[in-house]
């Protein structure tokens, strides 16, 4: 182990470097114009990965973006087979001028790495490849049997995957399922996430005349569609953040005395949450934490409004149109579909007379609970400890990996969700970075981590 460890080690900067390399491909899935740089990253990887000694690395094509994946079957039929999923596409750039730097020239300040993708995910998912470079490197051979599965539309709701999983079940088959996509406590804190919250992303669109209408000439005898959406909107929530969506809460699983305690531990300061974010308070429910009600309880959120003038100036008119995004983080054992149509049913009967109401569900994704005494789960227990020097805590988290239940139901296989970054790396937003520390660091746990499974 320590000949391991000292190649992590001597081999650092170069490390760093492949990073850079990798960072630099704008694999953004989103756009269409940037769909062959999400197919060079796809090679990229491939090419990577057949150099460090994985076997059988393919580029699998889909209706969309390719999907890439390898393995190492070697290390017997007595030992565990881990896949390894994480994702090298990367979210829109968007605003660019809030960018320190070009978003895809990754530049190294203050020990951070600043580029798209350099913490979700392409540096987690890069440390796992360096760490069973190392393996190889050293030992000629991996503790156990390792699959990875890469995918490239995981930012746009991984509409391929699912059927990808289905199609080759059987390659895909594993004992444990690794994800490195999540987050850290705090920095030195290492932390295992147990619980992610699903997702329900809906946009409702309000028609009301034909075009757009002179305020003076016909305002307070037509309906005002940004008017009529307001009033859909206040009546989500009430004062508390309480959703006001018939049967919303039916499924939920509320916190035990247990997790409450759980959650109480973790020593949440709110006054430097506040002071990160620059703010004065904090919203929703009054009954729970602000940390609970981050990981553990659901939310409604209006994500943007599109509608009516909003040039420099003033413009008196009534617009013939509005429409809102809206999100709903869901929590077990919400299911996004029942949302969705209880969703659209409260919003149809909340609207005002004098509109036409259509409500569009984009895309959702159920929420996780995983067990914290799994195999795998203890092996990450013991790895982080050991690389760290620290106990890890375990959480939960607020977002989404959509792809996670899938494995449970797909594959039977169990998740462990061992992250890297930190919650304040700006992860879809300007000047998103990796602390490369951490990255080091991951390095070395996911080595452990491996060693330890077998």
């Amino acid at each position: 182990m320590s000949h391991l460890l000292d190649y992590i080690s001597a081999n650092a900067q170069r490390f760093e470097s492949e990073l850079m390399e990798l960072l630099a491909i704008p694999s953004i899935s989103t756009e269409p114009e940037n769909a062959p740089d999400v197919r060079r990253c796809a090679e990229w990887l491939s090419s990577h990965l057949t150099a460090i000694g994985l076997q059988n690395v393919k580029v699998f094509p889909t209706k969309g973006h390719p999907i890439v994946y390898a393995d190492w079957l070697d290390a017997g039929a007595d030992k565990p087979t881990i896949l390894f999923y994480g994702h090298y596409d990367v979210q829109p750039v968007d605003p660019l001028n809030l960018w320190t730097n070009p978003p895809f020239e990754p530049t190294v300040r203050d020990g951070k790495v600043f580029a798209r993708g350099a913490t979700d995910d392409k540096g987690q998912v890069f440390l796992h490849v360096k760490c069973l470079e190392a393996w190889l490197a050293t030992h000629g051979s991996l503790p156990v049997n390792v699959k990875l599965l890469i995918e490239g539309e995981e930012e746009i709701g991984s509409a391929n995957l699912e059927g990808f999983l289905e199609e080759h079940k059987q390659m895909l088959a594993c004992d444990s399922v690794v994800i490195s996509d999540t987050s850290m406590y705090r920095k030195g804190q290492p932390s295992i996430v147990y619980g992610l919250r699903g997702l329900c992303y809906m946009e409702v669109h309000v028609q009301g005349p034909n075009r757009d209408l002179h305020s003076g000439s016909f305002g307070g005898a037509v309906q005002n569609p940004l008017n009529a959406l307001a009033h859909i909107i206040a009546k989500l929530k009430d004062e508390n953040g309480r959703i006001q969506i018939p049967g919303f809460y039916d499924d939920v699983i509320e916190l035990t005395a247990e997790d409450h305690t759980q959650f109480a531990a973790l020593d949440f300061d709110e006054g430097d949450y506040k002071r990160a974010v620059d703010v004065d308070d904090l919203g929703g429910e009054p009954d729970y934490t602000p940390l609970e009600r981050l990981g553990a309880r659901p939310t409604l959120d209006v994500n943007g409004f599109i509608g009516g003038f909003t040039g420099t100036g003033a413009k008196t008119v009534l617009p013939a149109k509005a429409s809102a995004k809206i999100s709903m983080r869901l929590v077990a054992n919400q299911n996004t579909d029942d949302i969705a149509a209880k969703f659209t049913d409260y919003v149809q009967k909340v609207a005002p007379k004098g509109v036409r109401v259509t409500v569009e569900n984009h895309h959702g994704a159920n929420p996780v609970l995983v067990p914290r005494d799994g195999f795998a789960v203890q092996a990450a227990v013991r790895a982080l400890e050991r690389a760290f020097g620290k106990t890890p805590v375990f959480t939960r988290e607020g977002g989404s990996i959509p792809i996670t239940l899938l494995f449970s139901t797909i594959l039977n296989a169990p998740t462990v969700l061992m992250g890297f970054g930190l919650n304040s790396e700006n992860a879809h937003s300007p000047d998103e970075h990796f602390d490369l520390e951490n990255f080091h660091l991951g390095i070395k746990a996911s080595a452990l981590f491996y060693e330890e499974l077998g």
